[in-house]
């Protein structure tokens, strides 16, 4: 059994034009599974066929036009004609335009607005892009290569290229302004470490954050540290596009580092960053299990012991109700009952529990006293529904940078390719891509929590 795919073409005044694209022999019996309807490679020769024809008759359309002589005003004559190949995502294409010039003043001109340097449609350019902010270049080639029929443009180098490119006309583009203001919006700013390949350095410093409104508005953004791309006017861009105003009240959230402070002030965030509270629990998530193995194998470590957990308890609580000063009386309180554990062993050459814990210590009071004038009242604030840290921001950093840059890639960036990569993935996920592409993220009036699509 065979099927004819024709084209019918039908202009304004009713004239008909077919045009056989394919032809396709199939059997007429499902004794194989394998037989029924379209196989891969009939699609994509059928994409392919249909590409060529549409744009063979919309370069005929267009070769109709005449410019006007740009010096003297009369209209020009077609002088000759010249192939241009387009790769498009069913197929490169090649187009024949005509070259005019003027029979007055024999001057030349290109095609009646026709960009003669478009070597690739933005559809094809944004696919590249996405499927690579997603993949390693090489597979997003492959995918692109088994799935549709490019047979230009379909080189793990050509991707590379064409994604950067996008990445640095993502990163000077305007934000688009909501219709809705927004009232409140958190900011969460951290940052984490990729592999550099630049000649003395191991790791470049990547910046990443959040901005969200209370209503589910939410965008992501990230820049590598001294990268061409300027991180507070990437937090500026994505305030307006959730809605800031000046009466707009902003909340920032950072993990104690200076220059992310210093960062968010620069980008007019006036109002002090608040110390996220995911740091601070992680540090007495140490101080808990370290103090809970500690050994009791005498009545006065008993006794010490007992003092050290309930102190350390009573640390988390202080802690979590903001306060600060009274927080250095449980530390003094353990310190006080450490003698008792002198002389511990640690098991198979391992370190002694008691020094674990008085080195965790040490670290939480150095980073308490450093960072207590940015604690607040987390159970006030997680009572009454506001977010008390930057975990999401921490998600972020997986999502965004180490899922494609870092966990299970055998590679290292350069500075640029890494920055302007961001810029692709943050507009994957925040949708702003163009063309359809992206839409990662849940829409704003959706009353469920944001969350953004593996990738």
């Amino acid at each position: 059994m065979a099927w004819i795919v024709r084209l019918v073409k039908t202009g304004a005044d009713g004239e008909r034009q077919c045009a056989d694209v394919l032809k396709i022999n199939r059997p007429d019996d499902l004794g194989d599974i394998a037989n029924l309807g379209l196989t891969l490679a009939e699609g994509k020769l059928l994409l392919a066929g249909l590409q060529q024809e549409i744009v063979a008759a919309q370069a005929k359309g267009h070769a109709v036009r005449r410019p006007d002589c740009r010096s003297c005003g009369e209209v020009c004559r077609v002088k000759d004609y010249r192939d241009h190949a387009v790769a498009t995502l069913f197929g490169q294409v090649t187009v024949r335009l005509p070259r005019f010039r003027c029979a007055g003043c024999g001057g030349n001109e290109a095609g009646h607005g026709w960009p003669s340097y478009c070597r690739s449609t933005p559809e094809l350019d944004q696919l590249q892009a996405q499927l690579s902010a997603l993949m390693t270049y090489r597979v997003a080639a492959d995918v692109l290569r088994q799935m549709f029929p490019v047979d230009a443009g379909n080189d793990p180098e050509t991707l590379r290229l064409h994604t950067l490119k996008i990445g640095a006309e993502l990163r000077d583009q305007a934000a688009v302004r909501p219709d809705p203001a927004a009232p409140s919006i958190t900011v969460t700013l951290d940052s984490t470490f990729i592999r550099s390949c630049e000649d003395g350095e191991r790791h470049l410093e990547v910046r990443i954050g959040n901005v969200e409104t209370e209503t589910g508005g939410r965008q992501v953004f990230g820049a590598v540290a001294k990268a061409d791309t300027d991180i507070k006017v990437l937090i500026r861009r994505s305030l307006d596009a959730v809605g800031r105003t000046e009466d707009t009240v902003l909340t920032a959230f950072t993990d104690g580092c200076s220059g992310l402070r210093r960062i968010l002030a620069d980008a007019g965030v006036t109002e002090a960053p608040v110390l996220d509270w995911f740091h601070i629990a992680m540090r007495l998530q140490h101080l808990e299990q370290t103090a809970g193995g500690l050994s009791a194998d005498d009545p006065a470590r008993v006794a010490a012991k007992a003092v050290i957990v309930g102190e350390v308890e009573r640390l988390h609580w202080r802690l979590w109700n903001g306060k600060a000063k009274d927080a250095q009386i449980s530390i003094g309180r353990i310190r006080a009952v450490m003698h008792h554990f002198q002389g511990e062993q640690g098991q198979r050459r391992s370190i002694a529990p008691s020094r674990k814990l008085w080195t965790a210590l040490h670290a939480l009071d150095g980073y308490l006293t450093g960072q207590s004038d940015w604690l607040v009242n987390y159970a006030e604030r997680y009572r009454a529904g506001l977010r008390v840290g930057t975990a999401i921001t921490e998600g972020t950093a997986n999502f965004l940078v180490n899922r494609r840059m870092n966990k299970s890639q055998q590679m290292r960036w350069s500075r640029r390719g890494a920055d302007l990569m961001l810029q692709v993935r943050s507009a994957v996920y925040n949708g702003t891509l163009g063309s359809g592409f992206g839409q990662r993220f849940q829409p704003a009036n959706d009353p469920l929590p944001q969350a953004a699509v593996a990738a």
